[in-house]
């Protein structure tokens, strides 16, 4: 049996507890569990949240579910989509600091983000973070992309590798180490993914990419247990040692994520970034703590990035 610790997560809600609750569109929250895990997060203090969605379905779900939301906001939207593009202009207006998908399609949502003359785009290429808490591991992880960006090119990985790098620093992350994951530690043109790892180390190099140390291509073992990096022979300061893992494609992201949380019962929190405000990007089955951790992960990505528009 594996026992869950949950102590990186627990750190991690406190000090979100700390900050001031997050303004968060809460977009279809028409189901058991996405409603009582936005409510949830308020009571905690980790959102000020807006329900967006057809009124009576939430009234009816939070009744049946004996969920109290008499002092949440509802803003009525008839359909899914129609709440999805609601809640994106409440960001645009700056009524909200982040987005909560309830229980509608990810792509219902996400196709209100990046519409281009109504969503949220920037000129960040958006992707999805998955963050772990794998007990027995010293360091939260960091993996991206497992969620949105099916087989991303070279140039889209810079902007999911800067995605992911931002999030470590509002993580407050001591040191943002960055693996860049393949099959093999090796250069070989027979795997386009080690010569893309190579080419996003050289971008470091170049200043393409800011704010981390950056190895790869790098097999997980190696990224992650320094005894495999010392018997490979790999000297750097990310082998072993790895808390950001950028994987080839989706379905690699994606069955490395779900593997550390069913098999090595990592607790998992996701988050979107790359838009105008970070999106809590939750599988409709996730469990209420994953929410939790996931708002809690936004208002920390809210702070950094409030701060950085005040130092400009």
């Amino acid at each position: 049996m594996i026992e869950r610790t949950h102590d990186k997560y627990r750190r991690l809600i406190d000090y979100a507890k700390t900050l001031p609750p997050m303004p968060t569109a809460v977009v279809h929250p028409c189901d058991q569990s996405s409603l009582f895990g936005a409510v949830e997060a308020a009571h905690l203090g980790l959102i000020d949240p807006i329900l967006v969605g057809p009124r009576e379905r939430i009234e009816a779900v939070a009744k049946e579910n004996g969920i109290t939301i008499s002092d949440i906001r509802i803003l009525d939207a008839g359909y899914s989509e129609e709440a999805a593009a609601v809640a994106v202009q409440l960001v645009r207006e700056g009524k909200a600091e982040a987005l909560m998908k309830g229980s509608l399609h990810t792509d219902e949502l996400m196709g209100a983000v990046v519409r281009r003359d109504s969503g949220m785009r920037t000129g960040r290429r958006i992707s999805h973070c998955f963050i772990l808490d794998v007990p027995g591991h010293e360091d939260a992880l960091i993996i991206s992309d497992g969620a949105i960006n099916i087989m991303p090119t070279l140039e889209e990985k810079v902007d999911i590798v800067q995605n992911a790098i931002d999030l470590g620093h509002a993580l407050q992350f001591d040191e943002v180490r960055v693996a860049v994951l393949s099959a093999m530690e090796t250069v070989t043109p027979k795997l386009q993914s080690t010569i893309e790892a190579a080419a996003l180390c050289k971008m470091m190099d170049r200043h393409q990419l800011k704010g981390a140390v950056i190895d790869g291509p790098l097999a997980l073992d190696n990224a992650i247990d320094p005894e495999a990096a010392r018997i490979k022979k790999i000297d750097s300061p990310v082998a072993g040692h790895a808390n950001v893992l950028i994987v080839p494609n989706l379905e690699a992201g994606n069955m490395l994520a779900k593997s550390l949380s069913f098999l090595a019962g990592a607790d998992t929190a996701g988050i979107v970034l790359g838009s105008r405000v970070p999106i809590i990007l939750t599988s409709r089955a996730d469990s209420v703590g994953t929410r939790r951790a996931s708002c809690a992960v936004a208002g920390m990505v809210a702070k950094a990035r409030r701060e950085s528009k005040a130092a400009r």
